[in-house]
Parts: structure tokens; C-alpha cells; sequence
């Protein structure tokens, strides 16, 4: 079955979004992570403990000196001097607590990364599923590289910076506590000058957080919109060359790629600019503490090495604001990423079951429209008062000029979009009473956009029926006159088709889908005539196996050339979105209307270009 129809894909280049819930986003994603909430507390504990022993180590490092410098001071005034060996086990204890330290590091890294990728993994496949039930109406008016930014970039940026702002934010908290507690033990006059750094340390956080937020989430949403033109351009690379239309998607992409560096540049700046200037408070503070610690070490309030543990506490304590700072930083882009992730994830859903759903089984193929009303608008309604009844079996023509609707009627019958009021049955029951899943197993579909994926030929046609023989793949085949020139190839069935297709040609594209329909045994079919851009020959095989595939179906034909729908049991007439009329081809050529002018014209454009 090909892919589903929809307007042209929009151009990706809406404006930069707005700063949203910061707060309402971070309490989400923990919530979402709330399941792993046994690995994150193992995270907590290990991180906590290898700050903890990490945080002593100065401390014990400081007795070191002090006994230096004792020993030093006692051999002058003719003492034993340096006691090497309480020294020495004092380093040791030292190196065994910094061990310890690394190793519950280790471990917490294992798990945060553990949690992180299990994160990902968990909402990429819940976008994926996601994708699968959202409406047509979604696709048809978002840009393609905006969905595929949310699967790619937005879960690659959650991840990454939620793998490292977790562990870094419980191990900078607990440093500070840590170390404010080890700095008050030695000295509360130094811990209370050395404080004196945390106000404007603040107000320099609360600056930038204020101030960077817009900006990522800026970032994020241009990087979606960058992405989404270069899908386009991409696709349409030839189309681009063929009108020298270089220059004007150029500009284009220039102009969002502009708006990116500017968002980009401006969240990175503010983001960089913290380190250079909390480390410039952080030297005021070493100098503060020198000087008050020789004052107080000449006064015998505290030890010489309680100097060096407390320079080094102040070091351990506005390394972690810097952390923060950080951190916070890399917060704005896990909530601005995992925002529109979620945005994604809330968007309406389809309906995908009923209650009470009528059962496929055994249905025929009796199609009737009862008083259809539509409009993709509900205040502007294009299809008024349809209705129709069509027996198992018929074939149905729908005819008119481009942009009529055609494609309208198609995604009515699919239910890719819910008619305003009336009704469309199958063998008496609303179309609505059944869950669409199953609905769809009844409809085969192929159409002039053929979409074939990369793998071999053999899958390609399987996909209309995964658990299908080999002998039933080739029947399909042969049924679509397609068997012969597979063979033809190199590996014959188990050719690999590329990521486009393109190493067959349109025609043949065309047979493996009515193949793939041939092998579904649909009870009703939709098929949208592709016989446009192919030769003669190809255009009769291409015939004769939709002829064999509408065999004993009811089908739905999207008529092109009028010459080819003659035998129809019914032909619809389309005109700005309405059906203004319909019977058979003698019926309503004998009108002498609107579908006479249609098929008429045919001909005079034949004798004029004769």
C-alpha cells in the first residue's frame, strides 16, 4: 500500500518561540523519569559519598603540613624534627580517601548514563508510536524537519545535557554543604569573609538565567526550522536546478540559518561568560582568606595547615557555583529540547479503537455515502450533501480538474480525516464504528506518488502481506505483469532497492506497488491513475494489471485521462470542492454539462495540437 496523500509540505520557517513553562517542563521530566527512580537514588548515594570523601581529603591533607611545618619549626630550636612516619600515613589515608572518592564517582557515572540513554531510548520509541497515531491533519500543515528535529536533535540535546546536569548538580549541592561545614570546623571569622562572594555570585546566576532562556529555546526551534529547508531543498534539489531557483533558497536559508547563529550566539555567549567572571570573585576570595588566615595563624587562633585546607575549601566551595552556573545553563537547553518534546508527545491523537468495534470480517465491499458534508475548515464546507451508493464489485471513477478534490474523497474513505455530518458505510456500518487499524486492512491503495523503501524487491511486495509465501509473492508478480522484468535484474528478487527507488524505473516503481496491492487482497481499492509519466508499452502493462488487480473489487479510481474510465459503473464529478455530478459515462455525457465539457476538451486539445 503506498504512503498517504497530503498537501505540499510547508516551507519551515515559522518565528522564534516564546520563553515557556521552565518550571511546569522540569517538573515533567521528572515525573517522566520517576520510574527510574531507584537508579537515581543509587546516583544520589554514591554521588553524595564520593563528594563526602573527596571533601575530607584537604582537610587531613592540612594536618600533613601543619606536622611539616612543626618539624621544621623544631629542628631550628634544636628538636627531633619531621616525624616522617605520621606523615606518611597521613598521605596515605589521604590517596585511600581520594580512591574511594573516584570510585563512587565511577559507579554514578555508570548509572547516570545508564538512566540518561534509557531516557532517550524510551522517548524516541514513544515518539515513534506517537507518529503512527497522530491525525493527517498534523502532516499536512507541520514541515517535515520539525518532527524529525524532535526525534533527533531535541532527544540527542535531552540527553547529553541531562546525563551531565543530574550528577553535577547533586555533587556541586553536596560540595557546598560539605564544605561550608568543613570551613566553619576550622575557622567561622574566614567561612563568613569567604561568604561574602555568594551574593553577588548570585546575582550574577539569577542575570543569566533570566536572560539565557529565551534564547536556547530559541536555538532549538531554529535548528528545527534549518533542518526542515534542508529536507525540502534537498528533496527538491533537481526541481530547484531546473527553474535556477539556487539563489532565492539560498537566501531563504540564509535568513533562518542568520536567526539561528544570532539565537545560538547569544545563548552560548551568556553561557560562556560565567566562568571567567566567577572565577575572577573566586580569586578575590583566595586573597581575602590569605590575608586573614596569616593574621589568624600569628594570633595562634588556627594551624598553619589550616591555611592551606581552608584556601583550598574556598576553591572546592566557588567551584561548584561555577558548576551551577553551568548547570543552569545546560537546564535551559534540557527544558527547552525536552519542552517540545512533550509538546510533541500531548499533541491530539487520533482515535484509534471504538467501543464495541464492528468486526472486517466477512464484509464485501458495499460502500455508501449518506448525506456527506466536509470541510478540512468546519466553517467552510466543500463537499455538501453527498450521497451515493456504490455495490461490491463496481468501479468508481472520480473526475475534475486539479485542486476539485479528488484527493478529498480518498481521505474520507480512509478516515484520515472524520466527515462534519452524514455518514460513509461499508456493507451498512459507519465507517466510524470501526477501529481504523482494522478499517484500513480492507483498503489497498496505489497511487501516482509511489513509495517504495530501501530493501529488496521481495520485501518491498511482502509489504503488502509480511507473512506471504514465496509462491505468493510471485503469483502477485506475474499478476501485475511485473515477474518477467525482475528477473531481468541482478539478484532478481533479492535486488536491494536504494533510499529513493531510483534504480528502477517510474513504470516499473509502479507495477511492484500494484503488486504489493495484488498480494494485500484488498476488498476495496483506491487507485489514483500513474500512467502520466511513462511510455506507451509501460502504460498498457500498467493497465492490464490494474485491470487484473480491480478484478471482483470495489475500486476507486482517480481519473486523469477520461478515455480510460468510460467502463465505470459510476463516475463522481468534482468542481471547487463539490460534487456536481455523477452516473455513467453515457448518462453524463448525454447531459451535455460539466463532465461532457471534460471529456470533450480532451479531444479539441488533441485536434488542435493535430
Amino acid at each position: 500500500m503506498s504512503k498517504g496523500m497530503g498537501p505540499g509540505k510547508m516551507r519551515g520557517g515559522m518565528p522564534g518561540e516564546k520563553a515557556k513553562d521552565f518550571k511546569g517542563t522540569l517538573k515533567k521530566l521528572i515525573k517522566y523519569m520517576s520510574i527510574y527512580k531507584i537508579q537515581m537514588l543509587f546516583v544520589l548515594i554514591f554521588a553524595v559519598c564520593g563528594t563526602i570523601f573527596n571533601i575530607v581529603g584537604p582537610k587531613i591533607l592540612g594536618k600533613a603540613t601543619t606536622e611539616i611545618f612543626n618539624g621544621l619549626v623544631s629542628k631550628v630550636s634544636g628538636g627531633s624534627g619531621m616525624d616522617f612516619g605520621k606523615i606518611g600515613q597521613i598521605l596515605l589515608m589521604t590517596l585511600g580517601l581520594y580512591v574511594i572518592s573516584a570510585l563512587c564517582t565511577f559507579i554514578q557515572g555508570i548509572i547516570m548514563t545508564g538512566v540518561s540513554q534509557k531516557t532517550t531510548y524510551r522517548l524516541r520509541k514513544e515518539i515513534s508510536e506517537k507518529i503512527n497515531r497522530m491525525p493527517m491533519n498534523y502532516f499536512d500543515t507541520k514541515p517535515v524537519g520539525e518532527v524529525l528535529s524532535r526525534v533527533t536533535n531535541d532527544i540527542d540535546t535531552l540527553g547529553q545535557s541531562l546525563n551531565q546536569s543530574a550528577t553535577q548538580l547533586i555533587t556541586s549541592v553536596t560540595t557546598m554543604i560539605g564544605v561550608l561545614v568543613m570551613m566553619l570546623s576550622i575557622s567561622p571569622l574566614m567561612t563568613v569573609v569567604a561568604l561574602l562572594i555568594l551574593p553577588i555570585s548570585a546575582g550574577l546566576l539569577s542575570f543569566v538565567m533570566k536572560h539565557s532562556q529565551r534564547y536556547f529555546r530559541d536555538q532549538q526551534a531554529y535548528l528545527g526550522n534549518v533542518n526542515g529547508q534542508v529536507e525540502e531543498i534537498y528533496s527538491g534539489h533537481n526541481i530547484i536546478k531546473a527553474f535556477n531557483k539556487e539563489e532565492d533558497v539560498i537566501r531563504t536559508f540564509n535568513d533562518t540559518n542568520g536567526k539561528l547563529y544570532n539565537s545560538a550566539w547569544k545563548s552560548q555567549f551568556f553561557s560562556g561568560m560565567m566562568m571567567p567572571i566567577m572565577q575572577f570573585i573566586g580569586n578575590l576570595g583566595y586573597v581575602a582568606v590569605a590575608i586573614l588566615g596569616g593574621y589568624l595563624t600569628i594570633k595562634k587562633t588556627i594551624e598553619v595547615g589550616d591555611i592551606q585546607s581552608f584556601i583550598q575549601y574556598v576553591r572546592n566551595f566557588t567551584q561548584p557555583i561555577q558548576q551551577i552556573a553551568q548547570v543552569s545553563n545546560m537546564l535551559q537547553m534540557t527544558t527547552a529540547a525536552s519542552e517540545r518534546v512533550f509538546e510533541f508527545l500531548e499533541e491530539k491523537e487520533e482515535e484509534q479503537t471504538v467501543p464495541n468495534p464492528v468486526s472486517v470480517e466477512g464484509l464485501k465491499g458495499n460502500v455508501e455515502f449518506e448525506h456527506v458534508h466536509f470541510g478540512y475548515n468546519p466553517e467552510k464546507i466543500i463537499i455538501n450533501d453527498f450521497s451515493a451508493k456504490i455495490k461490491e464489485g463496481q468501479k468508481i471513477a472520480i473526475v475534475g480538474p486539479t485542486g476539485a478534490g479528488k484527493t478529498t474523497m480518498i481521505k474520507l474513505l480512509m478516515r484520515f480525516y472524520d466527515v462534519n455530518s452524514g455518514a460513509i458505510k461499508v456493507d451498512g456500518h459507519d465507517i466510524r464504528d470501526f477501529n481504523r487499524n482494522e478499517l484500513r486492512e480492507m483498503f489497498g491503495m496505489v497511487l501516482q506518488d509511489t513509495w517504495l523503501f530501501h530493501g529488496t524487491i521481495r520485501d518491498n511486495i511482502r509489504y503488502g502481506k509480511l507473512g506471504a509465501t514465496e509462491e505468493e509473492i510471485i503469483q502477485a508478480a506475474k499478476a501485475a505483469h511485473v515477474h518477467r522484468f525482475v528477473q531481468t535484474l541482478p539478484g532478481g528478487y533479492d535486488m536491494e532497492l536504494n533510499e529513493e527507488a531510483s534504480n528502477v524505473s517510474q513504470g516499473q516503481k509502479q507495477l511492484l506497488t500494484i503488486a504489493r496491492a495484488i498480494l494485500a487482497d484488498p476488498k476495496i481499492l483506491i487507485l489514483d491513475e500513474a500512467t502520466s509519466s511513462v511510455d506507451t508499452r509501460t502504460e498498457v502493462l500498467i493497465q492490464k494489471a490494474m485491470d487484473n488487480l480491480m478484478k471482483g473489487r470495489t475500486s476507486f479510481v482517480i481519473a486523469h485521462r477520461l478515455s480510460t474510465i468510460r467502463d465505470a459503473d459510476l463516475i463522481l464529478v468534482m468542481k471547487e470542492g463539490d460534487i456536481v455530478e455523477q452516473g455513467t459515462h453515457e448518462e453524463l455525457i448525454a447531459k451535455k454539462g460539466f463532465y461532457a465539457e471534460l471529456y470533450n476538451s480532451q479531444f479539441e486539445k488533441t485536434t488542435e495540437v493535430a
